[in-house]
């Protein structure tokens, strides 16, 4: 068997082990295209919402609606808004959104996941706290099917004994 490297100072022969600790202090780059947006991809339940963010003041666009229209409770748009507020970039970017499937709850929360995603690709810094925050984690929950002889998911037919 071959000696295994005591000290740090022998890890550097191995020659693989300070490539990897060089790849792991470099920073992180966005990731921004040619219009000067970060793209990404947010889901929740059965919604899938394709958002794109820019340096802005803050304006909210779904599906070629404003928010307030599109997500008239405000309940939702205080969702929408969290990772904003978590990152301390509130009224910084514009944000423009195509989202299809599920209802408003499930679109709402797809787009939260998606306006986090593209946040961290904007800005690579801003990923420890919206990580922490758990915004960027796929929400994984669905609606459970329906079942063969049950009148819904669990629900068993009504029981009677004559």
């Amino acid at each position: 068997m071959a000696q295994e490297p005591r000290i740090l100072g022998d890890l550097s022969e191995l020659g693989e082990g300070s490539a990897a600790v060089a790849a792991a202090e470099a920073p992180a780059e966005p990731k921004i295209d040619a219009q000067g947006r970060a793209y990404a991809t947010g889901k929740r339940k059965d919604a899938v919402a394709r958002v794109w963010i820019k340096r802005g003041s803050g304006k909210i666009t779904v599906n070629g609606r404003d928010q307030e229209t599109y997500f008239a409770r405000p309940v939702l748009r205080m969702v929408i808004n969290q990772p904003f507020k978590i990152a301390g970039r509130e009224g910084e970017f514009d944000v423009i959104c195509t989202v299809a499937g599920g209802g408003l709850s499930g679109q709402a929360g797809a787009v939260k996941h998606g306006i986090s995603r593209a946040l961290t690709f904007f800005e690579p810094d801003l990923r420890g706290a919206l990580k922490a925050a758990g915004f960027l984690t796929r929400d994984s929950r669905t609606v459970e099917r329906k079942k063969y002889g049950r009148h819904k998911a669990r629900r068993s037919p009504q029981f009677s004994k004559r």
